[in-house]
């Protein structure tokens, strides 16, 4: 095991699978360690996606819950990390969208209010808003692209690890992401 300072001890990658290992057969002990290793790194992805703090802190604690309910589901051939970071990236957009609906007002009759008020909910305010409306088109037309173009050009994650994550050969995973960086393009850039 490594330390990162002040932070107290960091787990490397064996450190994180075997404790996940422990957590998957059922040692709460093993679970909350875990998790509260594994803090600040979903709080990073959580942010993001969504770049106010308070949001992204609420996505992390999402993520957390999720990672605590169904670590049953986490099937123990890649790395746990891998598995960790679709749980997080999950639980930020879901929250994006809460967000998104609390803010869009439900009286339209007159269109005055077509837009939602970026001054009532930070996550509309955010930087992130172009890429997040194009992933929800993305999503409604083509929900099999969305996960591995994420994956891939947000978190930066190797194809191969895409592949073994989803469950798709390589070829597929580039095809998808090729295909939905074509499709994307377009929605990012507003000629959609």
């Amino acid at each position: 095991m490594v330390t990162s300072g002040d932070h107290g001890p960091a787990l490397t990658p064996d450190d994180v699978d075997e404790l996940a290992r422990r957590a998957h057969d059922g040692d709460r002990e093993a679970l909350e360690d875990l998790l509260r290793a594994l803090r600040p790194r979903v709080l990073h992805i959580c942010r993001g996606v969504l770049p106010f703090n308070g949001d992204a802190e609420d996505a992390c604690q999402e993520a957390l819950i999720n990672v605590a309910t169904k670590i049953g589901s986490w099937g123990g051939r890649g790395r746990f990390t891998t598995w960790l970071h679709v749980v997080a990236v999950n639980s930020a957009r879901s929250t994006y969208r809460r967000l998104k609906n609390l803010a869009t007002p439900v009286d339209t009759v007159d269109h005055a209010h077509d837009r939602p008020d970026p001054r009532t909910t930070s996550v509309i305010a955010g930087t992130h808003l172009d890429l997040l409306e194009a992933m929800e088109v993305l999503e409604r037309e083509h929900p099999q692209l969305v996960e591995p173009l994420l994956l891939r050009d947000v978190y930066g994650l190797p194809y191969d690890e895409i592949a073994a994550l989803v469950g798709a050969p390589l070829g597929t995973i580039k095809a998808q992401i090729h295909h939905g960086r074509k499709l994307a393009r377009p929605l990012l850039r507003g000629d959609a």
